[in-house]
């Protein structure tokens, strides 16, 4: 009844002991944390969506505590006739204070999968990791690499369930298939669309504007890289949550590799040398 008293909910019936009746969760470790099924342990009879609403609603949260948490980003993907490209700046921000100039906003799933991070990097990096053990495991019961629109559909299925509890998300899921190249979006509420772009984070806007100026899918390999390069460079000079280094991968059909990562600061006396 600890975690009960320390939340402050009230009128909720006690019970003199652990009914497994009436758990919501897993009836044989009520308390698995996913070590059985993957599934969170919360207060038997009590609706953690209802409990968590003032607190992801309101900017202020309820007495200062808050699950909407301040961040910023930008992430970049998109498809062209060589593969599919991603290209991620590397600054991870709480609120005001940058925490860290090198964080890796690239998951690398597995040789042919890649999943980009925005939102909240304690959220992205679980999930993304949940998907990669889930990969795996296809791969090993079916002899065969598990399909992009798969693992993004697993994705989403997955956080789906936590929907309005304060998960903040929002991924792409880059990858090589049978069919080819993928690309998808995936978010915390687990909205999935497939397309050929996307840009996420607080600096996507920026991102988008280099982007609808250049991106073509006939673009060549060289082309590829300085269009996605100076996507996110733009996009960390004008926006004050992104920064660090433009990291950069490419995904082709014998797996994906790491071009480059500079950092924005040569960057833009490279593309102000350009401008003399």
């Amino acid at each position: 009844m600890a975690l009960l008293d320390v939340c402050g909910i009230s009128g909720w019936l006690k019970e003199n002991g652990f009914n497994s009746k009436a758990a919501s969760v897993d009836k044989v470790n009520h308390f698995s944390f996913a070590a059985r099924t993957p599934e969170f342990a919360v207060p038997v009879g009590v609706d953690p969506g209802t409990f968590l609403k003032p607190l992801t609603d309101s900017e202020d949260g309820v007495n200062g505590v808050k699950i909407k948490l301040d961040h910023g980003t930008t992430t970049l993907a998109f498809k062209f006739q060589h593969g599919v490209m991603v290209a991620v700046d590397s600054r991870a921000s709480a609120g005001s204070y940058i925490s860290t100039q090198m964080f890796k906003k690239v998951i690398e799933i597995n040789p042919y999968l890649l999943g980009t991070m925005s939102g909240s990097a304690a959220d992205c990096v679980y999930w993304e990791r949940l998907l990669a053990k889930e990969c795996r495991i296809y791969k090993l019961r079916n002899k065969e690499r598990i399909s992009v629109s798969a693992a993004s559909k697993l994705l989403g299925n997955m956080v789906v369930g936590y929907r309005g509890m304060g998960l903040s998300m929002g991924t792409m899921i880059c990858g090589w298939d049978k069919k080819g190249p993928g690309l998808y979006y995936v978010d915390d509420r687990g909205v999935r669309l497939s397309g050929n772009m996307f840009s996420t984070g607080s600096g996507s806007s920026y991102a988008y504007g280099v982007m609808d100026s250049g991106y073509r899918y006939e673009l060549s390999v060289p082309e590829a890289y300085d269009l996605a390069q100076r996507a996110i460079f733009h996009a960390t000079h004008r926006d004050a949550y992104s920064g660090g280094t433009v990291n950069m991968y490419h995904m082709q059909e014998t797996g994906w590799i790491k071009v480059s990562q500079e950092d924005v600061g040569e960057l833009y006396h490279r593309f102000a040398d350009e401008k003399k």
